[in-house]
């Protein structure tokens, strides 16, 4: 049984690296800020998310366990709420291409006094 953990261990292992990899080369590749924050977070969070599965299955005990719940839990707590502050500001600096956008509640909001109830 402790060879077939091991080796989902490391299938985990390589799929996770895999999408970590690719997280960073489409940092580097793609042009545009909402394809760079595409990029950062989702592929990055499955690929920590299995890498820290596969240290669970691997080392077979609970108190690793309970490490890597809240260090799961954080990563997806923290990473779409970053790219979120992100992609505000981008479109605050104007470095959006408004054209990609299909709707743009942040230009409302911003035509909209905030006294004016809307």
């Amino acid at each position: 049984m402790t060879d077939t953990l091991d080796l989902i261990a490391l299938v985990l292992i390589l799929a996770g690296a895999l999408l970590c990899l690719t997280a960073a080369v489409g940092l580097l590749r793609f042009r545009d800020v909402g394809s760079r924050l595409h990029a950062a977070t989702k592929p990055q969070i499955l690929g920590l998310l299995l890498i820290c599965l596969a240290i669970a299955l691997a080392l077979e005990s609970w108190p690793v366990v309970a490490f890597l719940v809240p260090v799961m839990l954080l990563q997806m707590a923290t990473a779409p709420l970053s790219a979120h502050m992100i992609a505000r500001q981008a479109h605050r600096n104007r470095t959006i291409d408004e054209r990609d956008l299909l709707v743009d509640e942040l230009a409302e909001q911003e035509r909209t006094p905030p006294a004016a109830g809307g």
